[in-house]
């Protein structure tokens, strides 16, 4: 697991020395997130398998929208493809004015690390890690100096209230704990993009409607959140529902 964390927070091959990952300044009016004609295949043993078909998608700066769908539908590719975990096959991808198709594997960490925030439905804590040091990790991959990084880690503790637990391993809390920690490690970069995959999916209801208000008060602060998910009882949270079905928005 700890890889999978050191690739959504370090970096990995050579930068880009004719392409800057700065956010572009052209124009702010225009969509945090924009997705045009956006395909993923995989290669089968007869013929590829499409994830995603010709999706056209933007997310303003400080919208809150869910993706629906059922399982298989795409809504976690669309949300890797976002998160820039993967790369599209077809189509064009637009970041804050930036297309991505130009940066490299270490340019698009770099992007990932300051921008974007992740929750995961399986939290993807480091169980040999603190809780503190889970919700510092995203922070080391930035450089930054040790004091600023434990004021931060302290203040999204307290914001999201697991101050007191900060010395325990993810392994002595609940289900809704770890999750809350997760959030902390989500937010404690001020990323400008949180992306939420069925962040309430192994919760139960209660400990689900508080990663939700959560996500409600962050979006309430500026965030711009993409939350993927397959339950109803959230539509009315989110300010817009793109639905998705084999691959392609239908709604």
């Amino acid at each position: 697991m700890f890889e999978s964390l050191r690739r959504i927070f370090g970096g990995a091959g050579p930068s880009e020395p004719d392409f800057t990952t700065a956010p572009s300044t052209a124009d702010s009016t225009a969509p945090l997130i924009r997705l045009d004609g956006i395909g993923k295949a995989f290669e089968g043993d007869e013929e590829p398998t499409h994830a995603l078909r010709d999706v056209h998608l933007e997310v303003p700066r400080g919208e809150f929208v869910a993706a629906n769908g059922p399982s298989g539908s795409g809504k976690s590719t669309l949300l890797s493809i976002c998160g820039l975990l993967d790369q599209p096959t077809s189509g064009t991808y637009v970041l804050n004015g930036r297309d991505m198709s130009r940066l490299s594997a270490r340019g698009r960490a770099t992007v990932r690390n300051r921008e974007i925030g992740f929750i995961f439905q399986s939290f993807n804590l480091i169980g040999d890690l603190t809780v503190f040091e889970n919700v510092e990790l995203p922070l080391t991959y930035l450089g930054l100096p040790a004091a600023e990084r434990r004021d931060r880690v302290h203040a999204v503790l307290e914001r999201v209230e697991m101050t007191s637990r900060a010395t325990q391993m993810p392994s002595q809390l609940s289900g809704g704990g770890q999750q809350r920690v997760a959030v902390a490690r989500a937010i404690v970069g001020e990323p400008q993009i949180i992306l939420a995959d069925e962040p309430t999916g192994n919760l139960n209801s209660t400990q689900a409607e508080t990663v939700i208000a959560m996500l409600t008060e962050l979006h309430r602060g500026g965030a711009t959140i993409l939350l993927v998910t397959h339950d109803p009882r959230w539509q009315e949270t989110v300010q817009r529902s793109v639905e998705l079905f084999d691959g392609a928005i239908v709604g």
